[in-house]
């Protein structure tokens, strides 16, 4: 497989109105991505691995100039054939060149593997958490949020929203999300976290209007948790 074999394949499948489109929300440079959509690049992913002649090594040697190369090397390093050992050390690779929620998010919901592997996965999660870095810490909240919203995990969640530097707009935005969920599915666990935990009062806020745009969340909850926004 060739560079510029893949770039054709990417190019016949691309919409230039949506690349326009797209590189304004996923805040990439204007001309640094193709134009194809998200579910095409899995449809994509999902054939490439299938390939005799594919290879992950060889994948992960192609530039990282169009976002769309990054978001197939996090698809193809998910769906590839290997150990969960062998996935977690990609997964590792990966995050060096996840620089964007949008490739962060779609890695993260392709990760599907990991819920098989909840318990021992949570201390890779831990340790992105703890590298404080914008999209490691995004990484880590997204995959929280996917992957481990279950009432046994409530605590280690906590533990760990308590670590997000929010100055950061996306780990700040992760966090929300993941917060906002627990209010959804955890209510009154969730409002306890609002009163006395740790999260930073931007995320909390920003947390309080996510959950309260759900309609999961029933009318006097929601006055409730407004309320809480001061």
């Amino acid at each position: 497989m060739k560079y510029e074999e893949l770039l054709d394949s990417l190019r016949a499948q691309s919409d230039e109105k949506f690349r326009v489109f797209n590189e304004r929300i996923v805040n990439v440079e204007p001309g640094k991505s193709i134009g194809v959509r998200i579910p095409l690049l899995r449809a994509e992913a999902k054939r490439l691995v299938k390939r005799e002649d594919f290879s992950l090594e060889e994948l992960f040697c192609f530039p990282d100039e169009y976002f769309e190369v990054r978001v197939l090397k996090c698809l193809c390093a998910a769906y590839a054939r290997m150990t969960f050992a062998q996935r977690v050390g990609t997964i590792r690779r990966c995050l060096a060149f996840v620089d964007g929620w949008a490739v962060c998010d779609v890695f993260c919901s392709a990760l599907n593997e990991v819920e098989k592997h909840r318990g021992e996965y949570l201390e890779e999660i831990r340790g992105f958490i703890l590298q404080g870095t914008e999209f490691s810490q995004r990484f880590g909240y997204v995959m929280l949020l996917g992957h481990y919203m279950q009432e046994e995990y409530l605590g280690e969640i906590f533990a760990l929203l308590d670590k997000a530097d929010t100055e950061h707009y996306y780990t700040m935005m992760g966090a929300a999300w993941l917060l906002a969920e627990v209010l959804v599915k955890f209510y009154e666990r969730g409002v306890a976290y609002l009163k006395e935990g740790g999260l930073a009062a931007n995320a909390k806020r920003k947390a309080i209007q996510k959950a309260c745009e759900s309609y999961r969340i029933d009318g006097e909850q929601k006055i409730y948790l407004k309320s809480l926004k001061n």
